[in-house]
């Protein structure tokens, strides 16, 4: 899943560009893992490593207040990795975003 795939794209500035997207809260669930970061972490590949596709770091990143102008990701840090159930969950909400437009 690209969070682009269903952006609209603006003309800015004689460019063209995405849209912004704003995420969603994303809740705790009794699904979630935690893991304690470690050295070298970065929020692309382990976005690859647990749902196998580095474009979803930014549910990562949401999920954890991270990621503002960085993937890297601070050691020691307590990271909560929501389900892979989300990934759908987000796809269903930027179809139903698109239709509303």
């Amino acid at each position: 899943m690209n969070r682009y795939e269903y952006a609209k794209l603006d003309n800015v500035t004689g460019r063209r560009a995405y849209a912004s997207i704003r995420l969603i809260d994303i809740p705790k669930s009794y699904a979630d893992r935690y893991i304690f970061s470690k050295e070298g972490d970065r929020l692309d590949l382990l976005a690859y490593e647990f749902y196998g596709d580095t474009q979803l770091w930014f549910i990562l990143a949401s999920a954890n207040n991270l990621g503002k102008g960085t993937m890297l990701v601070p050691p020691g840090l307590q990271l909560r990795i929501p389900p892979n159930s989300i990934i759908t969950t987000i796809n269903d909400l930027l179809q139903q975003s698109e239709e509303n437009r």
